[in-house]
């Protein structure tokens, strides 16, 4: 009998994009689906697309959930975890689309390897010229890793994707380990991978692409603002609150390179969206308060050369910090 699989989607403010999204759902190869489509109280006519399209093609096993208010995606997935009654849970953005054997694909491996977890690959697709990148690149050579330590130094290596959709997780794990979104951040998926990854001990990868990412003027990713700044500010001290609390000292060791990564990328990030010197020079500082690292593990070797060429980089005198971040990377 094949395991029931529980796919959720976000709904809000998705009405361009949503049937596109619902029709690849529908089109599955892979029978035993469960749909709940968590509606965060959109504005927009999202909501009245999704119950249409339900009663036009009479889908049984879909359902819509409704949140008392506008939670924000955090909120949505938590309730995708709570509702799913599947084996396996799938998260799905509705401005995207998966491969008609996606699911089918990744269920496969799963119940082959038996991983807590599968990995998609993943193809990114601009609109409205239709060009494709691959944004979100598995890096890890192997197809399965298994034991935590191995996960984990993999992941700290940049090998794993950080987003939530794209992987057949299982639900059981989830729950079980109380791996929920910390509510009200909008930039969930890096801090909730890293609180997975803490945790899973075995995982699996598919190199057949079964999710498409598409690249549009209302993605978060060109969107960024304050928000978004202040948010990633709040994950790099969830991080260093783990680094604080790890007592294994190769483990510190990785959670404090994921951290400096994380400032770097995050500035970068900081600046393409918005080429304010401002809000950078607020960023910069702020980081400068979390978790620096200390002088003596500098000297005792633990950093390779660009790790600590990052913390160097990331903790000058502001106005200089700007000045070099600018040389290198400002346009």
């Amino acid at each position: 009998m094949q395991p029931l699989v529980t796919v959720s989607v976000p709904i809000f403010k998705c009405e361009e994009f949503l049937e596109k999204c619902l029709d690849s759902i529908r089109m599955q190869t892979y029978p035993a689906l469960e749909v709940t489509l968590i509606n965060d109280q959109t504005p927009d006519s999202s909501l009245k697309i999704a119950e249409e399209y339900i009663e036009r093609h009479q889908l049984q096993n879909w359902k819509i959930y409704h949140l008392e208010k506008n939670f924000g995606l955090s909120v949505v997935r938590n309730k995708g975890i709570d509702t799913a009654q599947g084996k396996y849970l799938f998260f799905l953005d509705s401005d995207d689309t998966i491969t008609p054997d996606c699911i089918e694909t990744l269920v496969a491996i799963s119940e082959k390897t038996a991983a807590e977890m599968t990995v998609g690959s993943c193809r990114g697709i601009r609109l409205p010229d239709g060009e494709v990148s691959f944004p979100f690149p598995i890096k890890e050579t192997k197809d399965e890793l298994n034991g935590n330590s191995e996960i984990f130094t993999s992941y700290i290596q940049g090998n794993i994707p950080d987003s939530s959709w794209n992987k057949m997780i299982l639900t059981s794990f989830l729950k079980e380990n109380q791996l929920y979104f910390v509510p009200g951040l909008f930039a969930q998926d890096s801090l909730h991978t890293f609180h997975v990854m803490l945790k899973i001990t075995s995982i699996a990868f598919s190199r057949k692409i079964t999710y498409d990412y598409y690249l549009h003027e209302k993605s978060v990713i060109h969107n960024r603002g304050k928000t978004h700044f202040d948010n990633w500010r709040t994950i790099a001290e969830y991080f260093a609150k783990a680094v604080q609390e790890e007592k294994d000292p190769l483990r510190k060791t990785l959670m404090m390179q994921h951290l400096i990564n994380f400032k770097t990328m995050t500035l970068q990030m900081n600046w393409r969206a918005q080429n304010d010197r401002q809000l950078w020079k607020e960023s910069y500082r702020n980081y400068k308060k979390i978790a620096p690292m200390k002088a003596s593990d500098a000297l005792r070797g633990k950093y390779n050369r660009s790790i600590l060429k990052q913390e160097l980089l990331n903790r000058l005198p502001t106005a200089l910090g700007y000045w070099v971040f600018r040389k290198r990377w400002g346009s």
